[in-house]
């Protein structure tokens, strides 16, 4: 028994290992990077331009992107980008001199970023079976919620003791090391060449995988909705995120201290909830998990939104940091049960680009409007807004006739 469980879990607990040092170093890098951006150029200004960079690089890969992640072998895709991150960063410390040569290699390393998400989740796919999935999301969001914790500790550390170069440096050995433990990972395409897979590259077959992308939406609108609700939900996090620090600093009043120690309950709520549901992720219907917890997660930031003192601040991150676990799991496992493995990349990094034009717009939109209305207000209605969607949201996961969609069997 014992030993039909360790082959059930060899090659899943080996890929949640490297993920989780992966994880670790990306925050140790993100970290590092600000710090050594604001110490180049003592400009918050600065700083802010590398939240950009992200979903720019975005907007760049992801309408090509999925042509490419669905036509190639995933394995050693994954293992080259994690290469080109790798060695992109350890450049990074030869060129920290000079800011746009910065800027210019963390958009490259952003681009392989962009392509290594869709890439991961595609193989994960194939690699994990069906009633697994629940269980290796649910131990994947406690890992990276370990690391948010974790990462952060460890930068503080190498600051006290080193440079920030020294934490780069770090990242970029995590990563090799990732790619490392990817490269002894099965190879779950060895017999699945098909003739997409010796196509080149075009303008007309990138035109041919976006009418599949809408062609797969229409006829499964459902599954679509789901998928575009949660996005629009992320969305709005983030935009409401973005302006996460100011509000916590002109409307609470918190010191700086203080602000950190709210960080702080932030890292531990996911963390418990993400324990909490790899202990209990069997009992859990998938349904509710995304729909009680994206809800839960719009309450919170009810809470946050209304929040005068540090104690109901507190409570607020908590609950939505907490509740956030429990909807990223039931997401994550219904994308990968609902969305056929051939087409995954492509319908991934299509709604991905979405996604990232989303944000681009929606944070703008919200910085723009503290500039007419209050932060506080800003906030509030942006809370609200996410409160309506949840709820929306909620109700279309729990409607009893559309309950295969959520089986963990096949």
């Amino acid at each position: 028994m014992m030993r039909k469980i360790v082959d059930y879990w060899k090659y899943p607990s080996i890929l949640l290992f490297g993920m989780g040092i992966s994880s670790i170093g990306s925050w140790i890098y993100f970290l590092a990077l600000n710090v050594i951006v604001f110490n180049m150029t003592s400009s918050a200004l600065a700083v802010s331009a590398l939240y950009i960079i992200k979903p720019l690089a975005t907007l760049f890969t992801n309408l090509w992107g999925g042509s490419v992640i669905d036509r190639v072998n995933k394995k050693y895709l994954m293992i080259v980008l994690e290469m080109i991150q790798a060695t992109l960063i350890a450049f990074l410390l030869l060129t920290i001199h000079s800011l746009w040569i910065v800027y210019v290699l963390v958009f490259l390393i952003n681009i392989a970023t962009s392509l290594y998400e869709p890439t991961s989740v595609s193989y994960i796919t194939r690699l994990i079976p069906r009633e697994q999935r629940q269980r290796f999301n649910s131990l994947r969001s406690l890992l990276d919620s370990g690391a948010f914790l974790l990462g952060p500790a460890i930068a503080g550390v190498l600051f006290l003791n080193g440079t920030p170069l020294f934490a780069i440096m770090i990242n970029a050995i995590s990563l090799y090391f990732s790619a490392l433990v990817t490269f002894f990972m099965p190879n779950v395409e060895k017999h699945n060449l098909n003739n997409e897979t010796t196509q080149k590259l075009s303008l007309s077959i990138v035109k041919e995988d976006l009418k599949l992308v809408l062609l797969f939406s229409r006829r499964f609108v459902y599954v679509m909705t789901v998928y575009f609700l949660f996005s629009v939900f992320i969305v709005i996090q983030t935009a409401v995120d973005s302006l996460e620090v100011a509000f916590a600093k002109e409307v609470i009043s918190l010191s700086d201290s203080e602000y950190h120690f709210l960080v702080s309950i932030a890292g531990s709520g996911i963390l418990i909830g993400s324990l909490i549901n790899a202990i209990f992720t069997k009992k859990l219907a998938i349904s509710f998990i995304i729909g009680i917890g994206s809800l839960m997660v719009s309450v919170g930031y009810i809470i946050f939104a209304f929040s005068n003192t540090f104690m109901s601040a507190s409570v607020g991150v908590f609950v939505l940091a907490f509740s956030l676990a429990f909807a990223n799991t039931g997401f994550y496992t219904f994308y990968q049960n609902n969305i056929p493995v051939e087409v995954i990349g492509r319908i991934g990094s299509f709604y991905g680009f979405l996604e990232a034009l989303l944000i681009i717009v929606v944070t703008s939109t919200f910085a723009a409007l503290t500039i007419i209305l209050s932060i506080k207000l800003v906030v509030i209605l942006g809370a609200i807004f996410m409160l309506l969607l949840t709820s929306a949201l909620l109700f279309i996961n729990l409607q009893p006739s559309k309950g295969s969609y959520y089986k963990t069997v096949s």
